[in-house]
């Protein structure tokens, strides 16, 4: 089947609320997903993600904007003319049906023969690692086993499109990481566009090519996982992608493309964001926990990047430290890989921190 990509072109969907009046699930959403891509759609609960899903799907019609995919406007086709394979938050299995049967049902609602069954549901069962549970049932399967029935199902179709809402939230934190990278392998090897829905930073970065974060109802930042991560447009995306440190801070000196950014009692150089901003205007920094650069000793006057400060909390996690400074009256989060037997600092300690100017970012909003 040819490999398709998905367009949505200024979707919006409005509902009525009895206290707050017409509000907006969904806004202007416009995405791009390219043929075989994997693209997450990332956000806090109410932001949009879902109902720009099941509009994609077909189980919701938008109220303005249309959908497309490939070449065909589908905005107005109900979700079983889509030809998509949706795989459901609660896996939706029927339980009184065995495992062959529930992967079987769209190749029977589609009218394919006892033998296209019997192969087509033996073929998926063997990819998703499911041969030999034909005849269990729901009741009989771990929560791993009945989210692969119901990535099975999705797929046994053959759908132009797979939709993912939300699919792991069931499961526990172990096996959350051993399926998020089976459905990214089988996805892979199928090469089937895809749209996944998550709340999960960690597994968005770990499942996609491309990762758009919603807000509001809108999509506010598109990009791969280390876009997004080191080059945040916004302090909600900064937040919301990974772990950081916010600095409150103000232009001092402007060089072409680098601003030196009063911040922390020291000065701190970093790309600027935009072509407009002028010394004495306030900006903010995010630095990430893993990017401050710790170092024991010396004499800070002599090295005007290095900061002063003091560690106040320290927590042991095996491969890394996790280390909670105070500079200049500022508390940062830092992170560092463990090195080894004595590399721990103790609390009290007072250490230079070192800010690289490739590892800082500049926000105005």
């Amino acid at each position: 089947m040819e490999t398709i990509g998905v367009h949505v072109d200024g979707v919006s969907k409005r509902y009525a609320h009895r206290v707050k009046g017409e509000i907006y699930a969904a806004r202007d959403v416009r995405l791009d997903v390219r043929p075989g891509e994997f693209l997450t759609l990332l956000g806090p609960s109410g932001c949009g993600k879902t109902t720009t899903l099941r509009m994609i799907a077909g189980y919701e019609k938008p109220d303005a904007g249309r959908i497309r995919f490939g070449g065909q406007d589908v905005t107005d086709l109900p979700a079983n003319q889509r030809n998509i394979g949706f795989v459901f938050q609660n896996y939706a299995l029927f339980p009184h049906l065995s495992v062959f049967e529930n992967v079987a049902y769209g190749l029977r609602v589609r009218g394919q023969s006892d033998d296209v069954i019997a192969n087509s549901v033996g073929d998926v069962l063997t990819l998703v690692g499911l041969a030999g549970y034909e005849q269990q049932f729901s009741g009989q399967l771990s929560g791993g086993e009945q989210q692969r029935v119901a990535l099975a199902r999705a797929i046994v179709i053959r759908p132009r499109v797979l939709l993912f809402d939300e699919p792991l939230s069931n499961l526990d934190a172990k096996l959350r990481v051993q399926m998020r990278q089976e459905i990214r392998d089988l996805q892979r090897r199928l090469a089937i566009t895809t749209v996944y829905v998550t709340h999960d930073q960690e597994e968005a970065m770990a499942v996609s090519d491309r990762i758009a974060v919603m807000h509001q109802g809108s999509v506010v930042q598109e990009g791969t996982a280390e876009d997004l991560y080191h080059r945040p447009t916004s302090q909600f995306v900064a937040q919301f992608v990974g772990r950081m440190n916010l600095i409150a801070g103000r232009v001092a000196a402007i060089a072409g493309r680098t601003a030196d950014i009063a911040v922390l009692g020291a000065l701190i150089s970093a790309p600027l964001p935009r072509r407009d901003l002028a010394p004495g205007d306030p900006v903010q920094i995010i630095v990430r926990p893993e990017a401050i650069e710790v170092v024991r000793g010396g004499d800070e006057k002599t090295h005007s990047d290095l900061l002063p400060a003091t560690i106040v909390s320290r927590t042991f996690l095996g491969e890394k430290i996790e280390y909670s400074v105070r500079c200049a009256q500022e508390m940062l989060q830092i992170v560092r890989y463990n090195e080894g037997p004595g590399a721990l600092i103790p609390e009290g300690a007072t250490v230079l921190l070192r800010f690289a100017a490739d590892a800082v970012t500049v926000l105005t909003d």
